[in-house]
């Protein structure tokens, strides 16, 4: 009896249990009402810490071999063929296609087509062996959606499954060349006695996908929800763990949607594919300008067109304005798709520096398209757009802009400005203002749109706000 009892407390000295906040993977021996590392309350929830690991979990299927310390020199940097997808845009945003032995993670809101963008990439992929994991949707319903995208697959596989044992014998017995989860938070191990979708349990799937890909060179592609503050749910353990990090955006009230990059480790984060979502699935728009100029805007004040840049990509964008006498007392200051302190700085140098009071006025900003711009380049456009509300004055229609505003009130030179000159001269554009500092150098021998330098945005508001 006594040694029955010595063995039951044994087990239990093993259990060891941590408090775990659920919204950002903070632990805590004890539980905390307000997590210090986030800032949220009653996140924390009491999980048990099991000794089982990622190894552990596919060294089953899997082998797993010991490795030694090498040489720098001796290390053969042979670039691996990168597997097409045949989809344009994710291949951009990718740098080139999927990486053998990736893991990959995308997030997005509810509803805004991940699992229909995955799904449509993995029926593209003639001659690749898929494995497509759904722990939400049962195998009937991935049929019907395949059915509306009118695409077939003969080498893809569908398995309705969310234990994450049973997922990697299932690998095991397929042998794959792409698997596909969705979602991540649905998988658990039973290593873990933490509920599905906790801290624990998602870090630890994604840590054994993670040792798969490394040890099989299989790429792997994961499907993440966001929580309510827009970031990843896992969240950041789940960023630091996979290779890549997209983030497929957009307003599910307008028809495009934006895959970005947010980390790549093999390839660049400044990318970004453009789709538009259809009743048969996802189109590329190869050509982001023309999500612009579905609407005519001639004789209309307060929009202005500027030439971006996002990646390698220029296009041009719509920014619209509103300027109104406050109605209330205290203005208000709105912002969709431009950083509201880059909005209230561009405002402080039109009253300090140009002499526009605005202080007393409403000022509503609008990029059209749902697209969200990080381009300093357009803050001329932005600018112009709001004076030109202000004061009821429209821009001519085949005029667009490129500049960043300092804060003395000058037009600082942009990067790459040729490509932008060459995507407004396609489009048609007659008349561009640009810069003085960006002519020193340029050839403008093959550019028959008329170039206008400026050094001060007084000389711009001159030429575009003139009668």
């Amino acid at each position: 009896m006594d040694a029955q009892k010595k063995k039951i407390s044994k087990v239990m000295a093993k259990t060891k249990t941590m408090y775990v906040c659920q919204n950002c993977g903070a632990d805590s021996p004890k539980w905390i009402g307000r997590c210090p590392s986030c800032g949220e309350w009653n996140t924390y929830v009491e999980e048990v810490v099991s000794k089982g690991n990622a190894e552990k979990i596919i060294s089953g299927g899997f082998t797993v071999t010991a490795q030694k310390p090498v040489l720098l020199s001796e290390v053969e940097a042979i670039e691996e063929k990168r597997i097409n997808t045949f989809n344009n845009e994710l291949n951009r945003v990718l740098g080139g296609g999927l990486v053998p032995g990736s893991l990959v993670l995308i997030g997005g809101e509810p509803g805004i087509g991940k699992s229909t963008l995955v799904l449509q990439v993995v029926l593209h992929l003639k001659g690749k062996r898929t494995l497509y994991i759904s722990g939400e949707e049962s195998v009937k319903q991935i049929k019907l959606r395949a059915e509306r995208l009118k695409f077939d697959d003969p080498d893809c596989y569908l398995l309705s499954e969310t234990s994450l044992e049973q997922i990697f014998v299932h690998i095991q017995n397929i042998q794959p060349d792409l698997v596909i989860v969705d979602s991540i938070q649905t998988v658990s191990t039973e290593m873990l006695d933490a509920s599905p979708g906790s801290v624990s349990q998602v870090r630890e799937c994604a840590a054994a996908f993670l040792k798969f890909c490394k040890t099989t060179s299989i790429p792997v592609i994961l499907i993440g929800h966001i929580n309510k503050e827009g970031g990843l749910a896992g969240p950041k353990v789940l960023e630091h763990i996979v290779d890549t990090v997209l983030q497929f955006e957009g307003d599910r009230h307008y028809m495009y949607r934006i895959l970005r990059s947010i980390k790549n480790r093999f390839g660049s984060t400044s990318e970004l594919g453009i789709y538009e979502m259809r009743q048969d699935g996802l189109r590329e728009v190869e050509n982001p300008s023309e999500m612009l100029f579905s609407q005519d805007h001639e004789g209309l004040s307060g929009v202005a067109i500027a030439s971006a840049i996002e990646g390698i990509r220029p296009f041009l964008i719509e920014t619209q304005a509103l300027v109104s006498s406050a109605a209330y007392g205290v203005p208000q200051r709105s912002s969709t798709g431009f950083d509201l302190r880059r909005l209230n700085m561009l405002l402080a140098v039109l009253e300090k520096r140009v002499g526009f009071k605005l202080n007393q006025k409403d000022v509503f900003l609008n990029i059209a398209g749902g697209l969200r711009v990080n381009d300093p380049a357009i803050d001329l456009a932005v600018i112009s757009a709001i004076l030109s509300s202000n004061v009821d004055i429209a821009i001519e229609k085949q005029v667009c802009t490129a500049g960043e505003v300092g804060l003395s009130g000058e037009i600082r030179p942009i990067h790459r400005i040729e490509q932008r000159i060459l995507e407004a001269e396609k489009l048609g554009f007659r008349k561009m203002i640009v810069p003085a500092n960006n002519l020193k150098g340029l050839s403008l021998k093959n550019i028959e749109m008329e170039i206008i330098p400026v050094k001060k945005v007084e000389e711009a508001f001159k030429i575009l706000l003139k009668k």
